[in-house]
């Protein structure tokens, strides 16, 4: 029997295939007994799972990362589609294809690195231009960045999902410069590609997703400060002069500001217009992407709405389901 995949899952199926642990915890019930809080997940999404009187034994026969068969049935509890586990068996990993497991861009990924080259390529500044091919010309960073995804689990959480993240913020950007004249396109396309550049060490993405221990102790905004001034460096090579300070400082200033507010975590605010524009089309796009994300997978089918989704702090509609053709014959 083929098997069914996670956006294939619908309440009250049988499971019996095979999944990545992306994630497992050993909790315990109100009654004080053990279970397995498991995310298990392939290329179309994932799918939280638990399983009963588990002991600690059994939960130290794998790790995330590992791959599982798994047999249970699924239920809808609290608006959201969970799996029942009766059986777990660990699976070597040299008898899997891991491209089954873990998502991926739906777009052509040798397109959007063409686009992407295109744009760092096209740039008027011969600084900025100078830097992009610092970049480019790395191999392993460009292996990585059209790799890596945007985030672990919020949005574009999938390979190749921080290259689509970025030549889409770029793209909005190209189109919307000439209605702000006063912002230097050059430098904004620039803090565009830069922005989450850090995030190609700070995440793992081999295999499940998760942090590197540099990018849990450092993290992305530092990294990607770090990795800038190292190309900096390099740009006189390319240009015979030294790249300008204040042009680099505005490119730092970019990068550790970007998450826009204290509370989400940034060092900085946004004091350059080019520092705001990135902030508000970096939000924009991570939203709306999180916003059709959950609509589009949501797994029941009984439901006008999506469960309570905590990023964004609320439910969202997806429509009012068609009714039943009355005029059909019975």
């Amino acid at each position: 029997m083929s098997r069914r995949y996670v956006n294939q899952l619908t309440n009250g199926d049988s499971v019996d295939d095979a999944f990545l642990v992306a994630d497992k915890q050993l909790r315990v019930n109100r009654q004080g007994n053990p279970y397995l809080h498991l995310e298990l997940r392939d290329k179309t999404g994932s799918v939280g799972a638990r399983l009963w009187n588990a002991s600690e034994g059994l939960a130290r026969m794998f790790d995330a990362g590992d791959y599982l068969h798994v047999k249970g049935k699924t239920q809808v509890f609290q608006g959201a589609l969970q799996l029942i586990l009766s059986h777990i068996e660990s699976i070597d990993s040299s008898s899997v294809e891991p491209e089954d497991f873990l998502p991926q861009s739906n777009q052509n990924v040798a397109k959007l690195a063409a686009k992407l080259r295109e744009f760092l390529m096209g740039l008027n500044n011969p600084n900025l231009r100078g830097l992009a091919e610092t970049f480019l010309i790395d191999e392993e960073f460009v292996r990585k960045f059209t790799t890596a995804p945007a985030g672990i689990k919020n949005h574009h959480a999938y390979h190749s999902g921080l290259l689509e993240h970025v030549v889409t913020l770029m793209s909005i950007a190209d189109r919307i410069s000439d209605l702000y004249p006063d912002i230097d396109r050059d430098l904004l396309m620039m803090g565009i590609f830069l922005h989450d550049v850090g995030k190609i060490d700070e995440l793992s993405y081999d295999r499940a997703f998760g942090y590197t221990d540099r990018g849990q102790m450092v993290g992305h905004l530092i990294m990607g400060v770090v990795l800038l001034r190292e190309k900096v460096a390099l740009v006189a090579d390319l240009t015979g002069e030294p790249f300008p300070d204040e042009l680099l400082l505005r490119l730092e200033h970019m990068i550790v500001s970007h998450h826009g507010t204290y509370e989400f975590g940034s060092p900085k605010v946004p004091m350059t217009p080019e520092a705001f524009a990135l902030h508000y089309l970096d939000n924009l796009d991570a939203k709306l992407h999180a916003v059709v994300r959950e609509i589009r997978d949501d797994p029941s089918k009984e439901s006008n709405w999506t469960p309570f989704h905590q990023n964004l702090g609320r439910r969202l509609f997806k429509g009012v389901a068609a009714e039943p053709n009355s005029d059909e014959t019975l």
